[in-house]
């Protein structure tokens, strides 16, 4: 059998966006090669009905800043790694800095208008991003590649009115379910920050933990493509076409 090598170290960073039950396991894969600087994105705290997936915190952590649980935990973890905390709202006062400020962008938010904020902030800023997401038994991941390109705007055109769609606080998730999901986006962001082909790219990722399926959906770059196209109408981000939701964590 042969034996693995350990995976080099990157000097990359990445900004993950929400520490919940997506952002923790992202950023245990993201320490486990060794990356260099990991920014963590989420203004809301602990709370014990969210233990059973946000793998990070324990009884100890509940109330606390979830920044600063995450950082602790991080840094217990892997002592050489950085871990810079930003206990703000990812919303229009504050993504298009932040997506400038990391080398990649791994979305773990659980509603519309936080997910097509990210990808709008990381196309404009050049940022390569993954989304993912998780609700009930199931979940689904993607790839914007820098600049996009394609991109989430070009799969899902416009957010749904509001209302339309459970968020996972709305209509639940089974704990280990995100933990897939948000491991595999850790996977893919490492191999983003190590400039490295995207494997998520063009291809909606569907996986239903009650089937033990994973089902691919390919997709290419919409010509009309509102924030990623040449005739692209966003140019820079608006509250008008968010909405005041923001980042909030799965």
């Amino acid at each position: 059998m042969a034996v693995m090598k350990p995976v080099r170290a990157t000097p990359a960073s990445v900004l993950i966006l929400g520490a919940g039950g997506l952002g923790c396991p992202a950023a245990l894969a993201l320490g486990a090669v060794s990356l260099a600087r990991i920014g963590i994105c989420d203004d809301d705290r602990v709370d014990v009905s969210n233990l059973h997936r946000q793998v990070l915190f324990g009884d100890q952590d509940v109330g606390a800043l979830k920044v600063d649980a995450f950082a602790r935990a991080m840094s217990r973890r892997f002592p050489k790694l950085a871990v810079e905390k930003h206990a703000v709202r990812f919303d229009v006062t504050t993504a298009a800095e932040l997506a400038a400020l990391y080398d990649v962008i791994v979305d773990g938010t659980d509603n519309f208008a936080a997910k097509f904020l990210a990808n709008d902030a990381a196309v404009l800023a050049g940022t390569p991003l993954v989304h993912a997401a998780a609700v009930g038994w199931g979940g689904q991941l993607t790839t914007v590649p820098a600049r996009g390109r394609p991109c989430y705007r070009c799969l899902f055109e416009e957010p749904p009115a509001a209302g339309v769609g459970p968020s996972c606080a709305e209509a639940g998730v089974l704990g280990p379910v995100p933990g897939v999901l948000g491991a595999l986006a850790g996977v893919e962001a490492a191999r983003l920050a190590r400039r490295e082909t995207p494997a998520f790219a063009g291809r909606l990722v569907q996986y239903d933990s009650r089937a033990m399926s994973v089902r691919t959906v390919r997709f290419n770059p919409n010509p009309l493509c509102s924030v990623c196209s040449p005739g692209a109408r966003i140019r820079a981000l608006s509250a008008a076409e968010y909405g005041p939701e923001g980042c909030i964590s799965t």
